[in-house]
C-alpha cells in the first residue's frame, strides 16, 4: 500500500477528482480543533479511502503525563472513523511548567525517560483500545546523559507495551548525517516484525560553522541517499508494508506529490 500525507491545499482536489492512492494519512489535531466542515470533509475522505491517524499533539515522553482530554478527543476521532493505522511519535512537546509547543522535543534516552514514556503508551493503549505506532524522531543535539541508544529504547518499548514502530527513513538519514552513526545498522537493529508503516520525506541541509546540518523539513522531493536506505530496509526486512510520503511544507500541486509517489513504487518493486 502507498499513500500520502493529506494537506489543506488538497482536500478540494481529492473529492473532486478521487486519485489512485492505496490511503491518506491525516495529522489528527487538524480535525480536534476544527469540527465543522472539516469532519465532514474527513467523513467523505474515509467512505473513499483507507485513511490512517498521524498525532503530533500527545506528548508521550512528557513527566506530567498524557493530556486527558486531548486524549479523550482524539479517542473520539479514532471511535468514529476507525483509522487502519493510529500513531505519534518518541517525542514531548508539553509540560505543566511550559505549556504547550509546537515543536516535537527530544527525549533524554535515560531509564526515567523509558519508564516514563512506556507508562503513558501503556495508558493511550488501554483508553483507545487500540495499538499505537511511535516513530523513530528527527535530531539535531544529544543529551550527555544518555543511558540508551535510540534503536534500544525503540525495541524495549516494543516488547514492554506490544505498540507497533513507525519507520521514517529520512529521520534515519538525518540523524545519521548529523551525528555520523551507520543507518544501515540502525535498520539491521530495529525490531522489523513491529514495524507496521514507512514514511518518507525530503529535508534541507544548512551550513551552521562550516558543518552541515540536515533538518526534517518535508519541504522537497525525497533525495537518492533517503531512496536507497528505504530500498535497504525492504531487502534486509523482506516487509511489504504500508508506506507514504510527507510533504509539509512549500506544498507543491497535487500531481507532483502523486508523482513522488510514483518514484516510491519504482524503488519498492525495483527492492525484490
Amino acid at each position: 500500500m502507498f499513500g500520502l500525507g493529506l494537506r489543506h491545499p488538497h482536500h478540494e482536489y481529492v473529492l473532486k477528482n478521487n486519485p489512485s492512492v492505496d490511503f491518506f494519512e491525516v495529522h489528527t489535531e487538524n480535525f480536534i480543533a476544527s469540527g465543522g466542515a472539516s469532519l465532514d470533509f474527513l467523513s467523505k475522505i474515509c467512505k473513499e479511502y483507507k485513511v490512517s491517524f498521524h498525532c503530533v499533539g500527545l506528548s508521550i515522553g512528557s513527566y506530567a503525563g498524557v493530556d486527558k482530554k486531548h486524549l479523550k478527543d482524539v479517542k473520539k476521532l479514532l471511535d468514529k472513523f476507525n483509522p487502519f493505522l493510529f500513531s505519534d511519535h518518541l517525542s514531548w512537546s508539553g509540560s505543566r511548567e511550559i505549556g504547550h509547543s509546537n515543536d516535537l522535543l527530544p527525549l533524554p534516552l535515560t531509564k526515567e525517560a523509558f519508564s516514563v514514556f512506556k507508562r503513558n503508551v501503556d495508558e493511550i493503549q488501554q483508553f483507545c483500545g487500540r495499538q499505537i505506532l511511535i516513530e523513530n524522531p528527527s535530531a539535531y543535539l544529544e543529551f550527555e546523559n544518555k543511558e540508551l541508544g535510540e534503536v534500544e529504547f525503540l525495541n524495549k518499548l516494543v516488547d514492554e507495551t506490544k505498540c507497533g514502530l513507525l519507520l521514517d527513513v529520512n529521520n534515519i538519514f538525518v540523524g545519521a548525517k548529523n551525528f555520523d552513526f551507520d543507518a544501515e545498522k540502525y535498520i539491521d537493529e530495529i525490531n522489523f516484525d513491529a514495524v507496521s508503516e514507512i514514511h518518507l520525506a525530503g529535508h534541507s541541509v544548512y551550513k551552521f560553522k562550516d558543518k552541515e546540518i540536515r533538518i526534517d523539513t518535508h519541504s522537497t522531493n525525497i533525495c537518492d541517499e533517503v531512496f536507497d536506505l528505504y530500498r535497504y530496509f525492504l531487502r534486509q526486512s523482506g516487509a511489504n508494508l504500508p508506506t507514504m510520503v510527507e510533504w509539509d511544507e512549500d506544498i507543491p500541486e497535487f500531481e507532483d506529490l502523486f508523482a513522488e509517489l510514483q518514484k516510491v513504487k519504482e524503488v519498492a518493486d525495483g527492492a525484490f
